[in-house]
């Protein structure tokens, strides 16, 4: 039963390091090392393919030199529809009330705003954005000042570069917009008192990709419906994704590294969370992936490692025959694989990787687990055996531990988990099967091996 132990060194290490924090970001907690780790080619040596590049218009088009040349054009209902950008600061604070395409011809290309307000301020049908630096907000959370504020519908930000601003990119009553290849880099400080690094709100139908958030509070999908994030990296913030009242929402194939909290669902349906790798939230509240009064969520495809609580289940699904459906995730190296607020119903677990976590499993409360669907999953502790070699165990896989009823009837004893004396008790209770405490959950067909697991190895 150890033939992986070799796997759990390697997350050992990569999970232990602290890489070197890029150029230009202000973190200055502990980074984890993702390089192993299944993120899709997204962010690699500390690098993303986001922000601006050095582009030159292909055809003859307008090119504002200065701002009052660029102030005139934006202001004027007749003024150019594509405005090009050269590599130069402009200062000031911007409005854009038409349909109008604005390009940058580089990194040097920056729009550095006033210190006190909103920079980029659009409420437009089918604006373009792209390939800007944008600095210099205000510091108003009252007025969300922001590096880009958006209002409208299909308008598009497209390798913008917003940096060591309060909000990034604000989305407000913004449907079917996109926003792809930013680099949001947010202040200093305690994170509760910066600003969203990306925020939607009545968002309708809107997409984020490809983007990468830093030092930020939150990622905000909030009072939207049919929201895709994908291919996302947020590092180093308070919420990597926070969900609340966002149905029909899906994300996927991202990176949420080292963020008190990954990604957090409250009072939301038909959720799909999917392919992305949920890591670091290492303080007393972090949490890998957390729900709350959520139905009809699917949960696939995902590596949990590293987090206080792998997984957080509070009143989900509130509706039995809209279950929450975890799946061949890995869940590994967390201080609690999965813990659950109150008994779980209509919770459907099957062919996860469940490996070196502290705890297992805790349900808050001293309930268990038995009401979940537990089957297929791979328990890096059990110690049955497969006599006709179909995959499965022979006996069923379970926790039933002493120590875990004593520490949840009396919480001040959990500052002992992991030592002797706890362990000694559980020892006991397993030699004196009349001092076992009650079941916390069974698996009827525990995998013999991992499903996933080999996957970490380079």
């Amino acid at each position: 039963m150890r033939h992986h132990q070799h796997i759990i060194v390697t997350l050992v290490a990569l999970l232990g390091c602290s890489a070197p924090a890029p150029r230009t970001s202000h973190a200055n907690e502990t980074r984890t090392d993702v390089q192993h780790l299944p993120i899709h080619g997204l962010y690699e040596n500390g690098k993303m393919d986001v922000g601006p590049l050095p582009q030159q218009p292909t055809t003859t088009v307008a090119v504002a030199h200065d701002e009052q040349q660029l102030r005139t054009w934006l202001a004027d209902p007749t003024g150019p529809r594509e405005i090009w950008l050269p590599e130069q600061v402009f200062h000031g604070d911007w409005q854009i009330r038409r349909a109008v395409q604005l390009h940058g011809m580089g990194p040097g290309t920056v729009l550095q705003g006033s210190g006190t307000d909103t920079v980029l301020d659009i409420e437009a049908d089918g604006a373009l954005i792209d390939n800007l630096t944008i600095a210099g907000t205000g510091d108003r959370h009252t007025h969300e000042d922001s590096a880009v504020k958006l209002r409208g519908q299909h308008n598009r930000l497209t390798r913008l570069f917003l940096d060591r601003v309060l909000f990034g990119a604000s989305l407000q009553a913004c449907h079917a917009c996109q926003l792809d290849r930013l680099h949001v880099i947010g202040r200093d400080g305690v994170a509760e008192m910066r600003g969203d690094g990306i925020k939607l709100w009545e968002s309708h139908g809107s997409t984020v990709s490809h983007c990468l958030v830093e030092t930020s509070r939150d990622l905000v999908v909030w009072y939207s419906r049919h929201v895709t994030l994908d291919s996302n990296v947020v590092r180093g913030s308070r919420y990597g994704s926070h969900f609340m009242y966002a149905h029909d929402a899906i994300v996927r194939n991202s990176a949420v590294i080292d963020n008190v909290v990954g990604i957090f669902v409250m009072y939301s349906e038909r959720l799909l969370v999917e392919g992305n790798v949920l890591a670091g939230a290492r303080g007393p509240a972090g949490i890998g992936l957390g729900f709350k009064d959520s139905d009809d969520v699917t949960v696939r495809n995902n590596w949990l490692v590293g987090n206080t609580a792998g997984m957080y289940i509070d009143q989900t699904p509130r509706s039995p025959d809209k279950p929450l459906k975890i799946a061949d995730n890995v869940i590994a190296l967390n201080n609690v694989g999965l813990r659950m607020h109150a008994q779980p119903h209509g919770v459907i677990v099957t062919g996860n990787d469940l490996h070196e976590n502290a705890e297992t499993a805790e349900v808050d409360g001293g309930g268990d687990a038995t009401t979940a669907e537990w089957s297929r999953n791979y328990w890096s502790d059990y110690a049955g055996f497969d006599l006709n070699h179909d995959g499965t165990g022979d006996v069923a896989w379970q926790i039933k531990r002493l120590s875990t009823e004593l520490t949840d009837t009396r919480p001040t004893l959990k500052f002992l988990h992991g030592t002797a004396a706890l362990a000694t008790l559980d020892g006991v209770a397993r030699a004196v099967p009349v001092l076992a405490s009650k079941l916390l959950l069974s698996d009827a067909l525990p995998a013999m091996q991992p499903h996933k697991l080999n996957q970490v190895m380079p």
